[in-house]
């Protein structure tokens, strides 16, 4: 009995153990099934060796590897990407020193390349950028490196461009981030810098009086015009007034003059109408002599019959003073 009841626990014992690993077996199984699955991401590449060789480059999608055979060598970006390289130093044409530091854009065109052709791709491109850089400053003088940066980065982009080509790499764009030239140049620059802004400062002040003094000027001219045009139109209507003032006057005194020889003739007419008597016409001319008497006349011709009526009147005035 003892002897039948370890043999049972000895079978028991092996079952477990089969079927422990038997689970093992099949979680490895499955570690390694999704370990050879593998998906490319977008804008990316993976390079897959087997047994140390090239296989191939993975596009994006769905990926499957054989275990133990297969691995991925190098995932590789194909988006655009930047690299800020450090100042370097370099000498011009005319034996000044100076620091440029540059930014490189490129991007990845085949992976394969990339990963096969340099060791160090980036340290591969800021050699060679340093490199064309000191090339293309030494050919040109100061006063040049700091007025010709686009052309400077046109011959840099065509020169690393073709360099990295078989690299696998497309250099798009160069550009010179900042050119730091000795501190007595940087004196000097600020100073001409300082003058020309002074020079073109007292040019717009000089174009600023300018103006001013023309605005003033056709201010003046366009207020004398004006003072010109009112003096004008108050002379017009002071004439004008002038004028109508004589017409008024002229036809008042028309007026007066029709009147009088209106009442002249009405009076002539009412005594032609009226008839009078010698003794009467002699009487109005004694009126009239007395009007003229008044005035300011030193001699006067007196006719004979007013004479005679005179006397007549003077003998009636006497005798009406003896009564």
């Amino acid at each position: 009995m003892g002897g039948i009841g370890m043999s049972a626990a000895g079978a028991g014992g092996l079952i477990s153990g089969a079927v422990g690993l038997g689970i093992f077996l099949i979680v490895l199984l499955i570690i390694i099934a999704v370990s050879c699955i593998n998906i490319v991401p977008q804008a990316h590449a993976y390079v897959v060796e087997r047994l140390g060789t090239y296989r191939g480059t993975w596009s994006v999608g769905f990926h499957i590897k054989m275990p133990f055979f297969d691995k991925i060598a190098k995932r590789v970006t194909l988006k655009e990407q930047v690299v800020d390289f450090a100042p370097q130093p370099v000498i011009t044409k005319d034996n000044v020193t100076m620091r440029i530091d540059t930014v490189v854009f490129f991007q990845i065109t085949d992976p394969k390349l990339f990963c096969y052709g340099v060791e160090n791709p980036i340290m591969a491109i800021e050699n060679l950028t340093a490199t064309t850089l000191r090339n293309i400053i030494g050919d040109l003088e100061l006063d040049q490196t700091l007025t010709s940066r686009e052309t400077i980065n046109t011959k840099m982009r065509a020169t690393l461009d073709e360099a990295t080509d078989p690299w696998g790499i497309k250099v798009n764009r160069v550009e010179l981030k900042n050119i730091i030239p000795p501190a007595a140049i940087q004196d000097a620059m600020e100073k001409q810098m300082k003058a020309e802004r002074e020079r073109r400062e007292q040019i717009l002040i000089a174009e600023g009086e300018k103006k001013s003094a023309i605005l003033r000027a056709e201010g003046q001219k366009e207020s004398m015009i004006l003072q010109a045009e009112a003096d004008k139109q108050a002379a017009i209507l002071r004439a004008e007034a002038k004028k109508e003032a004589t017409i008024r006057e002229a036809e008042g005194q028309a007026q007066a003059i029709e009147t009088v020889q209106k009442a002249n003739a009405a009076g002539l007419v009412f005594l032609k109408e009226a008839d009078p008597s010698e003794s009467v016409i002699q009487i109005k001319s004694l009126e009239a002599f007395a009007k003229a008497a008044d005035g300011q006349a030193t001699k006067i011709i007196i006719p004979s019959e007013i004479q005679g009526l005179a006397g007549l009147a003077k003998s009636v005035i006497e005798v009406a003073a003896e009564k």
